[in-house]
């Protein structure tokens, strides 16, 4: 089950339905998360590590885990990060995304630490290591987005 730190007040209420959902629902509250075996590990405003187990099925055709699963957890880590710090008539798209591979992985456990670097009114910016959960948590890929900032609107 997840561990979640909620550092303010009003960043709960702003997103009380979705971490919350994710909170009493762990990965069964995203069909993605529940796809690719995602746990969230820790949550806090601005800062998310997420962790996944590589499985075979994940694999390209050479035997590596697939480097769209590096940059699918990645995205995810970024995205959560920034949900505390949305007002409650705001969500987010991500308008850019850039993956650098270091490292390939075939087996164990990836963890992906997302960070927002800034939030704006109508951009957020954001960063997310993806590591080996190894003794010396050995860098993967690195990846930065963009993501626009959007007003929903009441019905």
């Amino acid at each position: 089950m997840a561990t979640f730190i909620l550092l303010r007040a009003r960043s709960v209420l702003r997103t009380m339905s979705y971490l919350e959902k994710i909170k009493n629902e762990g990965r069964c509250a995203n069909p993605f998360f529940s796809l690719m075996g995602i746990d969230v590990v820790h949550v806090e405003a601005g800062r998310v590590v997420l962790c996944m187990e590589i499985r075979p099925d994940m694999y390209n055709g050479v035997g590596w885990l697939q480097g769209g699963m590096f940059t699918a957890l990645a995205d995810e880590a970024m995205a959560l990060a920034l949900y505390p710090l949305l007002s409650r008539n705001e969500g987010i798209a991500t308008i850019s995304e850039s993956t650098s591979f270091i490292r390939g992985a075939r087996e164990g456990v990836l963890i992906a630490e997302g960070r927002v670097i800034k939030k704006g009114r109508r951009v957020a910016f954001a960063e997310s290591d993806v590591r080996a959960d190894d003794l010396e948590k050995t860098l993967l890929a690195r990846t930065s987005a963009a993501f626009a900032v959007t007003k929903i609107t009441s019905k």
